[in-house]
């Protein structure tokens, strides 16, 4: 071959497919090997069986393969067979080989001819056999059999699909010689994930039973239906021979007798017959393996990377280490991760979200507040409460002045209303706190115990700490509720509300007036609304009015949006009959965007003592009184009220996250520190706490091995020189029969057209006739008629056009 880096490809090949099959093959290499597919009965297994020179592969009728085997051939003095999942056993004799495969297979399938894609690992010394490594794969079948599966059909593609379609997989496509060749299942399945066949190699059995006077010589010189890479022909025993116990020395003797006194193969009997076929997939996976070596370096390397930091800690890890036996140093560095995550810290920063600290403040200050905001007052019913307040502070008596009580008793409503998203705020930070804590448990992952001991013990004291917040809490918003303070600075007070109810600005906006084309189309204006009228102007500099409207004796009534109209409507009458509202109009129709834009605006009009149509109707008569004076008394408490849970809310908003974080998370801290240590040494068998985890081993020899294994391949692979001269891969063939037989597959064509527009080229000479592997008898090319008359891919240099 060349070298004796090159001879050992294969082998490390073998030694990667072990090693990642035994750690359950998560490092997700495509490895480099040989599928052999084909329809049932088309020889797959006595190909196989005639490379090991042996009987060991399940034979019967039906689907016999129902587990991809991967057959690793190693040459050696001695000849024995090894299953990787039965380590250390050594099988001599091959009807246990058999025995050993029919069983491992039925311990995942079950008796009853279902498939399963995991594999089997089989590996055969003999010093009959050359290194190499095959895939023999179920048999393509087209009906379910027994208690198979109605899709068995598809089953298999996908079973075989998902070894075929990697590129680092060479396809040894088997067809029988007595079977149309154009409906071989196995070239119509390899020609799908390999249209430009560079990965497919033709094997032709069961030779010697064609009918007489019949041969496949057109097919094996590839001149009928061609392959980049050919065909080799083989001949297996026969069914009777099997069943005789024929050995297989002597059918590999009577297959080389056929080929060389056989009048259609005696010209190629050297490129025949299974040894050399098995010398030709030697020579190929080598040289694939050489090709694919690169890409295979590169991913082990990003592997390596990628398990370093995983592996650093188990590197120097000895288990009668003291230092690993003392909970106090774990404990010491759970407290210091656990203040880190809270404090914030710049080691180890979480990039993904946000966590500990960073979450526990935007509750505070963003979670918290939109809680409290989300308190939405249902403007209807609180000018209803407000209204039903002032008529029983006064009683009998008609009041002249708006009553303090009323106000009071409105305000302590609205500050109730503050517990629950206290409460909620609590409940969030106590989750996050436990979150925490199970984060910064993760490094005690090692001793499961000692972990589970550690959340136990700090969760129940958070949870304790859970009732003490909540009550004092809630005692905050006690305290608000027992005294309203109506000097407080930011307070508007009474007069000022009373002032400025006529004359305050409840809203200002953009508002379309719907008025028909004939009179001038609809408009858009700026609209301001007070508690007393409804403005509009040109725009929002407010220096050109339009007109202005009093709300006197106004009412809201829903309008149906207009068919072409992409805007929402409402309207604005005088319930007086003989007034208009604007110049000639009974009603104006106000239009919004959006629909919430329309209730916005419609919550507005109640605040300024302007109601909708239906509720007069529906409302009971002493509900609402449309007495301005207690229109005026109610929006004046509507404005206390605003103000005054201003002040409490700011008052609140500010209380929170102190009490929770002094009562709270300053508080676990604190025991983390102190008192944790002693709960654990008091938590019962000491000893216990700081065994290691059965799966914490396993994961920790795995990775180990896994890393080793990487580091040795990177290892083998950087001593092996890839300068050997290798055989080519044969140019590209004319495989249009391919196409017509199973319809067009995307994929580039195997003879690219010249630049767009040009010419097409004429049919040339092809080149000398190419053997299965790429090589040729170096005569002159132009010296005989073209074999194939096709298109070449590459066009010799100097031939005129």
């Amino acid at each position: 071959m060349g070298n004796r880096g090159m001879e050992d490809l294969i082998p490390l090949i073998n030694k990667l497919q072990d090693a990642f099959s035994s750690i359950g093959q998560s490092c997700n290499l495509d490895l480099p090997q040989i599928a052999v597919v084909g329809g049932q009965s088309a020889g797959k297994s006595s190909v196989l069986e005639n490379f090991v020179g042996r009987d060991f592969l399940p034979r019967g009728s039906g689907i016999v393969t129902r587990r991809p085997l991967i057959l690793q051939l190693c040459f050696n003095k001695a000849e024995y067979a090894e299953f990787l999942h039965c380590k250390g056993r050594k099988f001599v004799d091959f009807e246990e080989v058999r025995a050993e495969i029919e069983a491992e297979t039925d311990r995942i399938t079950g008796s009853n001819k279902g498939i399963s894609p995991i594999p089997i690992n089989l590996r055969v010394y003999s010093p009959n056999v050359l290194n190499l490594t095959l895939i023999d794969l179920p048999g393509m079948t087209k009906v379910a059999v027994g208690d198979q599966p109605l899709d068995i059909e598809h089953q298999i593609r996908d079973m075989l699909l998902q070894f075929i379609t990697k590129e680092s997989c060479l396809i040894l496509a088997v067809t029988p010689a007595n079977q149309d060749l154009a409906n071989s299942d196995a070239l119509k399945i390899a020609k799908e994930v390999d249209p430009q066949g560079l990965r497919t190699i033709g094997v032709i059995t069961k030779l010697d039973l064609m009918d007489e006077g019949t041969d496949a010589k057109d097919i094996l010189e590839n001149k009928l239906l061609p392959l980049r890479r050919g065909y080799i022909g083989v001949v297996n025993r026969s069914q009777k021979d099997i069943d005789g116990r024929k050995d297989i020395r002597a059918a590999l003797a009577a297959e080389r007798k056929f080929f060389l006194s056989h009048p259609g193969y005696r010209h190629m009997a050297e490129r025949m017959g299974t040894p050399h076929l098995q010398k030709q997939l030697n020579q190929q996976l080598t040289n694939h393996i050489r090709d694919t070596l690169p890409g295979l370096r590169s991913k082990l390397q990003s592997q390596v990377l990628s398990l370093e930091k995983e592996v650093e800690e188990y590197k120097n890890f000895r288990p009668d280490d003291p230092t690993r036996k003392t909970k106090a140093l774990m404990v010491q560095q759970f407290g210091v991760d656990f203040e880190k995550r809270i404090e914030g810290s710049g080691d180890q920063v979480d990039t993904a979200e946000l966590s500990g600290g960073a979450k526990i403040n935007r509750i505070f200050h963003e979670r918290f507040p939109f809680e409290l905001v989300k308190i939405v007052f249902d403007e209807k019913e609180l000018r209803r409460e407000i209204s039903h307040a002032i008529k029983n502070v006064h009683g009998v008596r008609t009041g002249l002045f708006t009553p303090d009580l009323a106000f009071e008793a409105i305000v302590k409503k609205q500050i109730i209303k503050l517990k629950e998203p206290c409460i909620k705020c609590i409940d969030l930070v106590i989750q996050e706190l436990i979150n925490t804590v199970r984060q910064c448990t993760n490094k005690l992952g090692s001793y499961p115990r000692l972990r589970e001991e550690t959340e136990r013990i700090v969760t129940t004291y958070v949870r304790e700490r859970e009732g003490k917040t909540k009550d004092q809490v809630m005692l905050l918003i006690d305290i608000e509720l027992s005294y309203i303070n109506t000097n407080h600075e930011d307070f508007i007070g009474f007069h000022t509300s009373q002032l400025s109810t006529n004359h305050s600005v409840i809203r200002k906006g953009w508002l379309t007036i719907n008025i028909s084309i004939m009179k001038g189309g609809s408009k858009e204006y700026w609209f301001i609304l007070t508690a007393e009228s409804l403005s509009w102007y040109k725009d929002e500099e407010e220096k050109e009015k339009k007109y202005m409207l009093p709300l006197d004796n106004l009412k809201l009534r829903d309008v149906e949006k207009g068919f072409m109209s992409t805007k929402h409507v409402f309207g604005v009458f005088n319930t007086e009959s003989s007034r208009n509202v604007y110049k000639d109009l009974r009603q104006i129709e106000l239009a919004c965007d959006t629909q919430e834009d329309v209730d916005s605006w419609k919550a507005s009009f109640l605040r300024a003592g302007v109601y909708p149509e239906k509720d007069q109707d529906t409302a009971p008569s002493e509900t609402f009184s449309m007495d301005p004076q207690l229109e005026r008394q109610v929006e004046t408490i509507r404005n206390l009220v605003d103000s005054y849970i201003g002040i409490v809310n700011k008052s609140i908003r500010d209380l929170m996250p102190k009490t929770i974080m002094h009562l709270m998370i300053n508080s676990a801290k604190d025991f983390i520190h102190s008192e944790l240590l002693a709960y654990l040494y008091s938590s019962g068998d000491q000893n216990s706490l700081m065994e290691e985890s059965a799966d914490q081993a396993q994961r920790r020899d795995e990775m180990l091995r896994m890393y080793h294994a990487l580091k040795e391949a990177l290892h083998i692979i950087g001593d092996i020189t890839t300068t050997t001269v290798t055989v080519p891969v044969p140019p590209p063939v004319n495989d249009s029969w391919m196409q017509e037989a199973s319809g067009p597959r995307p994929g580039p064509p195997l003879n690219p057209s010249p630049a767009f527009g040009g010419p097409p080229i004429p049919s040339r000479p092809g080149p000398p006739p190419i053997n299965a592997f790429g090589s040729n008898n170096h005569q002159d090319p132009f010296s005989a008629p073209p074999l194939i008359p096709s298109r070449p891919a590459r066009i010799p240099p100097g031939v005129p056009r």
